[in-house]
């Protein structure tokens, strides 16, 4: 919280980065008693028109009581939030709380420098979002009609806007909750500007290189003659203001010294320079910087404050940082040809993008797409990944005419619930490749703030899955599937043809094929390549051709051993053409053949290490391979993208019965003395009230303390009923005798009391409670937590040893669609149970896949349920029964991804 004396408190959150419309950053916070001169500096700079639009009439000068009454406020009646850039503030919205203690006036006033930014979008998401934290839950405002532009802001915001005219005044009012149209606009807003803002720093009219050098081999030089040679479209500047003239062209000793406009720096200087390099950029307008520096987050704590200074700086006074530790960024469009970066010559254009972190792992990815020659059309290394990220260029690709697929080896994920988001968007039309190993599981990149991540092994890898990215596990990997989603058509189905010269070689091929998940539906192996070229080649396009001809066969897998008088670029060409022909994919291994040396422009190729294959971009080509394996299991991961690309989706899980509203007032109430992060377990018959909002019932109990109030509590649930204990661990042991099933009446019940106290005297005789029977059926567990990165996560296993002792869950990250619930049930390996297993009869799938909705729904619309446990539920032949609930409540922290658009540090 940050403590504003004598005003109140606002939680940190509060303030944020944010990109405007245009691209460009700003910085907003709630208002301070120490803005006075700068709100009344923002006044007086406005136009008399704008003056009367916010006040209904002119005044030159704002009083001081009016100041005091503007920037004095207490963060919950009354509350201001500002946007500013380098200090001047740009934008200031302002919410006050009527005598409706649910309703607040809502007001803005823009620069008139800056209106048409996305300001007041922007400044209502937040007020908006700070509001419904203090409990109130509609805005109205009061507009004069000819005040076009911010009933706009109003009317476009996705909220159910209600308005009539009075008095010549347009009064509007609307309910402040999140809506799905409201979402949509917030994330349609939020992808155009953040996607303005990466094209900004990869076509850049203009670049300056602050640290070039005439030293060869310094990173200064480096980059100035990289940019150079590679035929940078605009105007390049050299600053270092101990050199004339640099690389063959006039040299500035300063960035302020340069006659025209500059929009993207390269900054290569001592870290200690870098501050004064960034204030100089921030003077000349510059859009962005690209900082290869080293000297920050990899110099321990003092590096790290030098980090966060250099991310504040820069976005406070508008500008994105590519960085620090940067390898630089490359862009081969034609109308841009920028290779600001350290590798040594524009690459090969091409559909593939390419995003990396560390220097190291940007060199490694860079030489790998290199050697095998595969083409890209953008390529940025993040460095530390102090600013921008992976999310920053996903949000890029997907409207790059360029890119036809893309590959990002993540080192560190910062927000993982905003990645699934645009990946799942992105990967609806263009493949989405990631590597990232799997010992590094959740965590956020140096630098930034440290949270202790509770996420369930595999929950990231299942997030990725339902987003329907290609995860693969290395660079070779990455580039193995990149080498055919870039240039090949997705197969329609996952069945395929084995073609080779050798019966042997077809044989493994088709059983690596089917040990992927692929149909092996033929194997020809009876081409005969031995008979010269005249003869050969038109045999194997033939047998080829008629292969693909066929509607079973969706792709086909072509091995091949050394052949007499055939060469690889023969063999290739046919290939591609059939390929070409067919519209389906065809990839080759050419084992024994493949002469690392040898490449054939617009046609195939080798990689050099012999480990995968090389693409020339353009339809005359064929992904090749050294290795039958490695072209087998990129065939079959593409294969998975295609099916999931096909699938209907479905919608988001939206049950029908569920009323958050109830849950958010009674959350609310009982968080209400709760201290900080503190959690609090619901008594049971709280919870099951709290649960039955979402259309979950759990079968009821009733503890006792004597064997007459067991009788009373049986003789009201009604018989047959069950004895258990309220030991966690024993709660569930039929073997350890903590549960006694169908007691059908009162002396019974009696004599099983006596009895469950003797076999448990051993654990200390816990408390026992009795439980309405319920019908038999397979056991099931669900959960569903919070974590700090992910949000909210659900999971799901059979009961048992299947989750206790082999960790057999499947876990989600809502919000799910109906594919991803159906998948959901369905995917631990133990699921077989459910659809008839040694005889006994399927149960009711359905009903789990219901419930899984309804706790899914809960878990995303509600923060603040920190945990739900449901263990055991008995899914039955009709129906499914929840024997016990854990429900675990906090004051819940600002998720990654809000409803409130933010640059994230």
């Amino acid at each position: 919280m940050v403590d504003q004396p004598g005003d109140g408190v606002y939680p940190e959150y509060w303030e944020a980065d944010v990109v405007l419309r245009d691209g460009g950053t700003a910085h907003l916070r709630p208002i301070h008693p120490s803005d006075a001169d700068a709100v009344q500096a923002f006044h007086t700079g406005q136009s008399q028109k704008s003056i009367y639009m916010r006040f209904f009439a002119f005044k030159a000068r704002l009083s001081s009581k009016e100041l005091k009454r503007f920037t004095e406020v207490d963060y919950k009646d009354r509350v201001a939030l500002v946007i500013t850039i380098g200090g001047e503030i740009l934008g200031i919205g302002r919410y006050d709380r009527l005598t409706d203690p649910e309703e607040a006036e809502v007001a803005f006033n823009i620069a008139d420098a800056h209106q048409g930014r996305g300001i007041g979008s922007i400044l209502l998401e937040h007020l908006a979002a700070a509001a419904r934290e203090n409990g109130i839950r509609k805005f109205s405002a009061e507009v004069l009609p000819e005040n076009r532009k911010m009933l706009m802001v109003f009317s476009d915001a996705g909220y159910d806007v209600k308005r009539h005219f009075d008095d010549g005044v347009v009064s509007l009012e609307f309910n402040i909750d999140p809506t799905e149209k409201s979402r949509a606009v917030m994330e349609s807003r939020e992808h155009r500007a953040e996607a303005r803002s990466i094209q900004e720093l990869l076509a850049p009219s203009s670049v300056a290189v602050i640290g070039a050098s005439r030293k060869w081999g310094t990173i200064g030089y480096q980059l100035l003659e990289h940019i150079i040679e590679g035929g940078f479209t605009g105007p390049v500047y050299a600053i270092n203001p101990e050199a004339l003239e640099l690389a063959g062209m006039l040299s500035f000793a300063r960035l302020s010294e340069v006659p025209d406009p500059v929009r993207l720096a390269i900054i290569a200087v001592p870290y200690e320079e870098v501050p004064k390099v960034v204030a100089d950029c921030a003077a000349a307008g510059v859009k962005g910087v690209v900082v290869a520096t080293a000297g920050y987050a990899d110099d321990g704590e003092r590096g790290l404050a030098r980090q966060r200074e250099l991310v504040r700086q820069a976005r406070s006074n508008g500008m994105r940082v590519i960085g620090p530790a940067s390898l630089g960024i490359v862009n081969t469009n034609p109308a841009v040809s920028l290779n600001a970066s350290m590798a040594p010559s524009l690459p090969r254009r091409g559909g593939l993008g390419l995003f990396s972190q560390s220097a190291a792992i940007g060199v490694a990815l860079y030489a790998a797409s290199s050697r095998r020659r595969l083409g890209l059309s953008t390529f940025l290394s993040a460095g530390n990944r102090a600013d921008v990220s992976g999310n920053d260029m996903m949000q890029f690709w997907e409207d790059d005419a360029d890119t036809a697929a893309v590959g990002l080896y993540l080192e560190s994920i910062g927000n993982p619930r905003k990645f699934s988001r645009l990946a799942r968007r992105l990967a609806r039309t263009k493949p989405v490749i990631v590597a990232k190993s799997d010992s590094m599981g959740l965590q956020l990149p140096p630098g930034h703030a440290v949270r202790t991540t509770q996420a369930p092994a595999g929950a990231l890898d299942a997030m990725m899955r339902q987003s329907g990215v290609i995860r693969v596990e290395t660079i070779e990997q990455l580039m193995d599937v990149a080498q055919i989603v870039a240039g090949q058509p997705l197969p329609a189905g996952a069945d395929i043809a084995v073609f080779s010269n050798s019966r042997a070689l077809g044989k493994v091929v088709a059983d690596s094929a089917a040990a992927n998940g692929l149909g092996v539906e033929r194997i020809v192996t009876d081409v005969d390549l031995d008979a010269g070229m005249s003869l050969a080649l038109p045999a194997l396009r033939e047998s080829l051709a008629g292969i693909l001809a066929s509607d079973s066969i969706h792709a086909v897998v072509v091995a091949l051993l050394p052949a007499r008088g055939l060469t690889v670029e023969k063999i290739a060409g046919v290939l591609a053409e059939c390929s070409a022909a067919a519209g389906k994919p065809v990839v080759a291994a050419f084992t024994g053949i493949l002469d690392p040396s040898v490449y054939v422009e617009g046609m195939v190729g080798a990689d050099p290490a012999g480990a995968g294959p090389v693409h020339a971009v353009g339809a005359e080509s064929v992904p090749c391979y050294s290795n039958p394996g490695a072209a087998v299991a990129a065939l079959a991961a593409v294969v998975k993208y295609a099916e999931w690309v096909e699938r209907d989706q479905g919608l988001f899980a939206e049950p029908e019965g569920c009323d958050p509203e109830s849950v958010r007032a009674e959350l609310e109430d009982l968080l209400h003395d709760v201290p900080g992060e503190q959690l609090v377990q619901l008594a049971p018959a709280k919870a099951a009230t709290l649960l039955a909002h979402y259309g979950i019932d759990v079968v009821p109990s009733v503890g006792f303390e004597t064997p007459d109030e067991a009788v009373a509590a049986a003789e009201r649930l009604g018989w047959p009923v069950v004895l258990k204990t309220t030991d966690p661990t024993l709660r569930h042991r039929l073997d350890l005798g903590g549960v006694r099933l169908d007691i059908q009446d009162a002396e019974s019940l009696r004599r099983n009391i006596v009895e469950m106290h003797r076999a448990l005297a051993p654990y200390g005789s816990p408390s026992m409670e009795v439980q309405m029977m319920a019908p038999v059926g397979q056991a099931c567990t669900f959960r569903a937590i919070e974590d700090p990165l992910l949000g909210p996560v659900v999971s799901f296993g059979l009961a048992g040893d299947a989750v206790n002792l082999l960790e057999d869950w499947a876990h989600r990250v809502p919000p799910l669609s109906g594919a991803d619930v159906h998948d959901f049930i369905r995917a631990p390996r133990a699921a077989r149970k459910l659809f008839g297993y040694q005889g006994l009869p399927a149960v009711d799938v359905a009903a789990l896949e219901d419930l899984a909705a309804r706790l899914t729904r809960l878990k995303d619309n509600h923060p603040e349920i920190a945990l739900v446990e449901f263990n055991p539920v008995l899914a039955g032949l009709r129906g499914v029964s929840i024997l016990a609930a854990d429900v675990r409540i906090a004051n819940a922290a600002q998720r990654t991804d809000s409803a409130r658009r933010a640059m994230r540090s």
